[in-house]
């Protein structure tokens, strides 16, 4: 697994200079609390909902507000209703925010999903996608919001065009 570069100085500073891997660093910086509550990031629970599949917890208001758009197929909406910022796991001011850590957590989330989705509904088909930035130049502060995790279920592109 490949560190961050916004990490590697610190991990290389524990241990008198010798270093420490993340697990080790988990091990030192981490509370059982915190585990606790990112385990409904890194294994959330999946709801099936009038054919749609649902990051428990959703909101049926909101469910029915995007499916009134006009331009609304099923796949729209599950996926806005599925779509998690990665900025949005910490609180979004966090000091040690940075592309290179969104881009790495995106990119695990990503996999933990799809493996999640296809073990939970073994007879669907989910498109799990993570969505970055176009911009690589535009200062960190600017679009870290902008990387987003969402997925949505293929088959429904077959059955239907529209809610």
């Amino acid at each position: 697994m490949n560190i961050p570069d916004s990490m590697k100085a610190e991990l290389g500073a524990r241990n008198n200079g010798d270093g420490i891997d993340l697990q080790g660093w988990v091990c030192c910086e981490g509370r059982f609390a915190l585990a606790v509550g990112y385990s409904t990031v890194f294994w959330p629970e999946f709801t099936e909902f009038e054919g749609y599949v649902l990051i428990k917890g959703f909101s049926e208001e909101g469910l029915r507000s995007f499916e009134h758009n006009p331009k609304a197929t099923r796949e729209s909406v599950e996926a806005v209703m599925n779509h998690l910022h990665i900025a949005d796991i910490q609180a979004y001011a966090t000091a040690d925010i940075s592309r290179d850590k969104l881009v790495f957590l995106g990119s695990i989330l990503k996999e933990i999903y799809q493996a999640k989705l296809q073990w939970q509904f073994p007879n669907r088909r989910f498109v799990v996608e993570f969505f970055t930035p176009d911009s690589e130049d535009l200062p960190d502060s600017e679009d870290l919001y902008d990387y987003q995790l969402t997925f949505w279920q293929a088959d429904q592109e077959q059955q239907s065009q529209s809610v």
